[in-house]
């Protein structure tokens, strides 16, 4: 059995894989509230009961450096040695949590993901992963001449870049905001498309009704506003919305420049399942190939969107196994496949 984990600063998802005919077969899954719990090592002592498990990958947010990472959002320090002695497993990997997802991507089912531009799919090269959620995250799927082997980034975190006036005054806002530097994860993001929201509030003056004002009040605010902006029933809603899209695209694109990933694109995260009909309407699209004399560069490049929400589960299974294979000789995957 393979345990796989997706650790963020709020949940902590855990699931079970098998192998059958040499395909990840999920088993049981649950989500954990992680604030709820003193560590890693106390959620998965309570998920697993009497399954005995070979290997375990955790997807993680931030950089693992020697098995070991410090969580931002939570007061844990993670080991991964320490996690197999304690736990009793004979290994244990912690990887980037977007470096999982990479891994995942390999996994999935053409019923698993949307293509939003065909692009020239017969190109074979480097391609990308873009997941704005929580936060932003950034990932390289660089193309070895057989295989895809992601590499973490924290790309998320550079400097947002405006190109034109209104981003420029969101820009100014947002250092106002957050007194000083601003990253792209400040525009896309959760919390990105709220502030894109405010700015057009308190700076452009776009009207709340009291009516909108009590539900963002009461409600999550980005729910409120997709809700609103897909419906076609509230203006600043609807703005609020195109902006963020707008800025998602454009650094979609900034990052496809920087790894040449002409094998494609793949947007993942939680958010771009929910605006989806948004990122058909050409909005994303004409942010990610406007980069000028590169501009068909981009045009060529094939944008796919990830649909299954399991997908950093799945990769980080299919890591756990492989890893672990290498160490040891026996692959479950392998032994599961029949002749």
């Amino acid at each position: 059995m393979i345990l796989a984990g997706d650790v963020g600063g709020t949940k902590v998802n855990l699931a079970l894989y098998d192998f059958t005919d040499g395909e990840l077969k999920h088993t049981r899954a649950q989500q954990f509230p992680a604030k709820e719990y003193s560590g890693l090592e106390e959620i998965v002592r309570e998920f697993i009961v009497t399954e005995k498990v070979f290997a375990a990958c955790f997807g993680v947010p931030g950089p693992v450096r020697e098995g070991r990472l410090r969580l931002t959002n939570l007061p844990w320090t993670l080991d991964s040695r320490e996690l197999a002695a304690n736990l009793k497993i004979d290994y244990v990997f912690l990887i980037n949590d977007l470096q999982a997802n990479g891994y995942g991507i390999a996994e999935l089912g053409s019923d698993q993901i949307y293509t939003l531009s065909e692009g020239d799919a017969r190109q074979i090269g480097n391609r990308a992963l873009i997941s704005a959620g929580t936060g932003l995250g950034e990932a390289l799927l660089i193309w070895d001449g057989r295989d895809y082997v992601p590499y973490p980034s924290e790309g998320g975190h550079s400097d947002f870049a405006p190109r034109n006036d209104g981003e420029i005054d969101l820009l100014r806002f947002l250092m106002q905001k957050y007194n000083g530097r601003v990253s792209f994860e400040r525009v896309v993001s959760g919390q990105g498309l709220t502030n894109c929201y405010e700015f057009l509030r308190d700076v452009r003056g776009i009207e709340e009704p009291a009516s909108l004002a009590q539900r963002m009040a009461a409600e999550d605010p980005n729910a409120v506003i997709t809700e609103l902006a897909l419906a076609a029933k509230s203006e600043i809603c609807e703005k609020a919305l195109d902006m963020f899209v707008s800025a998602y695209g454009a650094e979609a694109g900034n990052l496809a420049l920087k790894v040449l990933s002409v094998g494609g694109l793949y947007v993942g995260g939680g958010i771009a399942p929910r605006i989806l009909e948004k990122l058909k309407d050409g909005t994303f699209m004409k942010a990610f190939t406007d980069k000028g004399r590169l501009s068909q560069l981009l045009v060529h490049m094939p944008v796919r969107i990830i649909l299954e929400s399991r997908t950093a589960l799945i990769g980080a299974a299919a890591y756990a196994e492989a890893r672990a294979a290498e160490l040891s000789g026996i692959s479950p995957r392998a032994a599961s496949v029949k002749f």
